[in-house]
């Protein structure tokens, strides 16, 4: 996929917010995901840590979205909120959908694949795709949608509740043949 017609990235039509800094130990910024975390090579979600989010902060959301699924709405493949701001890291893997390692009244929706955990990457045969996780600082300590709700409809409420952004992408993709 030639990096002109590539999507926007999902917050190109969100309000500006401040960023604060994502690290993890599985994702380099723009480097190659690992086999892990993709849907056929171990489906793991990356470890991730943030810090510096804005004051005021009462919970986070964690998503990953590939903008270049070729859908016409890209594809989520995680959406994960009600995160309490003493939750800073999420260990890989704790995005199973068995919410182990999770907090109480942490939330999952189903994600594009249709199941309430992260689901690996799998772009078409010989296309290269984005992976944009992001986690959200948000004012209020329940974002408002429920575990039966659509990742747009998260998505809705993160664009009026979200008081900083921080994201980390990662590509993946499949040989030709």
């Amino acid at each position: 996929m030639a990096e002109q017609n590539r999507a926007p990235l999902p917050h190109a039509f969100h309000p500006e917010v401040p960023s604060f800094t994502v690290t993890s130990t599985d994702l380099t910024p723009g480097g190659e995901l690992d086999e892990a975390q993709a849907l056929t090579g171990g489906n793991v979600s990356p470890q991730l840590r943030w810090e510096g989010f804005p004051e005021g902060t009462k919970s986070f959301a964690v998503t990953c979205f590939d903008p270049d699924a070729p859908t016409g709405s890209g594809f989520w493949h995680w959406v994960l909120f009600d995160l309490p701001v003493s939750v800073t890291e999420l260990p890989g893997g704790v995005g199973s959908g068995e919410f182990e390692g999770l907090p109480e009244g942490a939330v999952h929706v189903r994600n594009d694949y249709g199941t309430r955990d992260f689901g690996g990457a799998a772009p078409p045969r010989g296309e290269r795709h984005r992976y944009v996780f992001t986690v959200y600082a948000v004012d209020r300590e329940q974002l408002g949608p429920d575990a039966d709700s659509s990742p747009a409809v998260v998505g809705f409420h993160l664009r009026f509740h979200a008081l900083g952004r921080a994201q980390l992408i990662g590509e993946y993709g499949s040989p030709a043949s």
